[in-house]
């Protein structure tokens, strides 16, 4: 018998380490997060009490693999349309907070005497949030349904859009090992750029697959299609020069604009709970107990500078965004932490080899401590601000509490020069970067077959094609009219704006020209035109010529482009579908106070079993139901008589203050997975029916058995044959024997009859 490999041992001793320190710490109330990192400290090679880990490489392996997993689920929990709803005022305040703490931070690592990039990967660091670590807090302080709670979540999303974006830069700045602005924006360009391409690509085809695939889609084929589909673009990024976490992240947040994305988040879920659960063992195998000596006074530094200006920059940016001081303060003084984000930075630090060992640790026991401190400070958020009402003068409060001084978003769309021109760039540079990347597939395609045709044919068949496929997006680009009725408004307003709307429309005309003289350029080259013996001055005006042309022609060919119409209403269909299988959408004036919720009813819950009209929904909390799911059916717009069950999806409308108040009263899952009753009174017994016993030719029906006794007959054994669960009809005879069940009170009584 061979031997087993080393990982098959190191990953019994990570799982059951894992196991037992996670369960210890839900039962002292702590986060898992840290009894993982606990564990990765127990098995790890500088605690020598314990079994070490043997095959460190295969653990680093699947330490990544955690962390795109990880990535996978943030991605399907995450959402640009959720973005653009809580992107305002929660967005100034992660980005007030963003910028303090990598300035904070670099400055803390300078005055510590570390290196540049030490500094700048400590301020990155410090930057990010913990979403595991508040979601933790807020439920075991039952805190989900305070107002704040809904501001803070809103924030962890932008932040994991801000953590996934200084993965890039890091990533970048590891590689120059310099501070080079023109590189780091040039990088920053070419995210923007495949993000567009990843995002438009992957919204057009997934769901599209996903459509035509779905009756053939079972839990199985769908797990692996959606985990396949994440190491696809995993392997993208990575060609693409990016990070696998980013790939991760952009194929969840795609999948997270499909039909199917609660059921992959459910099936996916498990896979990450279990890669992840090694990614962060491995984090804690780092943690060197020397170092954390060495350095004692470093993390303590850190800690501090951490909760005092991680809560300081939050709660301004609050306030700063338009929040009152009590609701400032809540928020702000939630963040007091570092998490998962963090150890992944560090983690890529580390890879390229651009941080020093001793930074990891560090950052993990500060991790450790504030996580452990996280609960004390969202406590202190109350006191802090009494304590500060009682200081301070009280028309500075009243001017705090009523804050109107922020940044407001507005609600509603207006018809102004400046919305139309955002509107025409946003158009432009989408339709650009689409359209760069058509062509550049283009070139490479026809560069494989050019060589089968003979010259200069090549040359012109390819840039026919080319320009053939590119038609409808250079058209879009340059043509197309998406909100003609507003141009015209803002034309009939005065001179100046149709001056304005004019030169727009030429300068699309323009892009789309130079697009054309480009590709023709590149097939029509100095090689082709040599090949016929033409001099340079002519093919260039030849080429401009043909490139002129076309844009005219693609102009004048405006009403066969109408299968483009097809190809966005495709794309719409797909990114809108989850919120058009709800049964409205809600306009986007009315967003910012009326919202859709779908929550599943609890057997616990006081509305299972009662009808809608004995709810108190409208009156106590001010919400509508809107349709109930059922298994395979759905009831829209539901009468009053209509009665609710245990594990109904109800989808409700109303504010959201509201509308969280009363999900803690529909959605009263247990926590505990196995609920384990004590035993009860009811056993099973048997009876031999003698001569003269009163049953002895009485039906099971007649017998009273149910009702005067409340005993359940299970089996009849007669003439040594069992007759199982006996009809009702079927009369007792002498030698039966009865197998009941029945309390033992009752028990003893029938047992009684002679």
């Amino acid at each position: 018998m061979s031997d087993l490999p080393a990982l098959f041992s190191d990953l019994a001793l990570i799982l059951v380490t894992a196991g037992i320190t996670t369960v210890l710490f839900k039962w002292m109330k702590q986060p898992v997060v840290l009894g993982y990192i606990i564990a990765g400290f127990l098995i790890g090679p500088y605690f020598t009490w314990f079994p070490v880990i043997k095959d460190h490489t295969s653990v680093e392996t699947w330490s990544e693999i955690g962390m795109v997993f990880m990535l996978f689920g943030i991605g399907l929990e995450f959402s640009f349309k959720k973005l653009k709803k809580v992107g305002g005022t929660v967005g100034i305040t992660a980005l007030t907070e963003l910028i303090t703490m990598c300035v904070v931070g670099f400055l803390v690592g300078k005055l510590l005497g570390w290196s540049k990039m030490d500094c700048i990967f400590l301020g990155a660091m410090l930057s990010i949030s913990s979403t595991t670590i508040i979601a933790k807090a807020f439920e075991d302080m039952k805190l989900n349904r305070e107002k704040f709670s809904g501001n803070v979540i809103g924030e962890l999303v932008v932040e994991d859009l801000e953590a996934v974006l200084l993965m890039v830069i890091l990533s970048t700045l590891a590689v120059s090992r310099t501070f080079d602005g023109m590189q780091l924006l040039t990088s920053i360009l070419k995210l923007a750029f495949f993000l567009v391409i990843w995002f438009v690509g992957g919204i057009f085809l997934v769901p599209t697959v996903l459509r035509w695939c779905r009756k053939f889609m079972t839990e199985e084929t769908l797990t692996v299609f959606s985990v396949g589909l994440c190491f696809m673009m995993v392997v993208l990024a990575n060609i693409a020069g990016f990070s696998s976490a980013l790939g991760a992240f952009i194929m969840g947040s795609i999948l997270a604009e499909t039909l199917e994305a609660d059921m992959i988040h459910k099936l996916v879920t498990p896979i990450k709970n279990l890669f992840g659960a090694i990614f962060f063992v491995s984090v804690g195998m780092m943690v060197s107990p020397h170092i954390l000596v060495q350095y004692w006074w470093q993390i303590l530094v850190i800690t501090i500078v951490l909760l005092v200006f991680k809560v300081l920059s939050n709660t301004f940016g609050r306030l700063f965004a338009g929040q009152g001081l009590k609701s400032a303060m809540q928020g702000g003084f939630c963040f007091g932490q570092i998490g998962e984000f963090s150890f992944i930075i560090a983690t890529l630090g580390l890879s390229y080899g651009v941080i020093d060992d001793f930074l990891y640790p560090i950052i993990v026991s500060v991790s450790i401590i504030t996580t452990f401190l996280t609960p004390y400070t969202i406590k202190a958020a109350v006191p802090c601000h009494n304590l500060i009402v009682k200081r301070v003068p009280r028309h500075w409060i009243e001017k705090l509490e009523n804050n109107n001084s922020g940044i407001k978003l507005k609600s509603g769309k207006q018809v102004n020069m400046g919305s139309f021109l955002m509107h025409q760039f946003k158009n432009i540079v989408i339709y650009l970067a689409i359209i760069i990347a058509i062509m550049l597939i283009c070139f490479s395609i026809c560069a494989i077959f050019m060589k089968y045709i003979p010259a200069p044919w090549n040359s012109a068949v390819s840039a026919a094609f080319t320009l053939i496929i590119l038609s409808p997006f250079l058209w879009a680009m340059g043509f197309k009219h998406t909100v003609a009725r507003t141009t015209r408004k803002l034309m009939e307003v005065n001179k100046f704006n149709k001056a304005v709307v004019f030169i727009v429309f030429v300068i699309r005309f323009v892009v789309v020209f130079l697009i054309a003289d480009y590709v023709i350029r590149h097939f029509f080259n100095a090689e082709f035109w040599s090949y016929l013996n033409v001099t340079s001055g002519w093919f260039h005006v030849w080429n401009i010529g043909m490139a002129l042309i076309y844009a005219v022609l693609l102009r004048l060919l405006s009403p066969a482009m109408k299968f483009y119409q097809r190809i966005e209403a495709n794309f719409l269909e797909n990114l809108n579908k989850r919120q058009s299988a709800q049964v409205f959408s809600i306009p986007e004036v009315l967003q910012e106070n009326c919202h859709l919720q779908k929550m599943t009813l609890s057997p616990d819950s006081p509305y299972a079993g009662q009808s809608i009209k004995d709810t108190d929904f409208r009156d106590n909390y001010n919400v509508s139901v809107v349709s109930v799911e059922r298994g395979a059916t759905v009831t829209e717009l539901p009468r009053p008589d209509y009665q609710l069950f245990p594990y109904d999806k109800i989808t409700f409308v109303g504010h959201e203050d509201h509308l969280r108040l009363l999900a803690g009263k529909i959605e009263k899952f247990d926590g505990q997975l196995i609920n384990e009753h004590e035993n009860g009174d009811v056993e099973m017994y048997k009876a031999e029916l003698t001569p003269g016993n009163p049953f002895v030719g009485v039906s099971l029906l007649e017998s009273g058995l149910s009702d005067q006794y409340e005993a359940m007959v299970i089996a009849i054994e007669r003439n040594g044959e069992f007759i199982l669960n006996p009809s009702a009809k079927l009369r007792f005879e002498v030698g039966d024997l009865i197998w009941f069940v029945a309390s033992e009170a009752n028990a003893k009584i029938l047992l009684a009859v002679p």
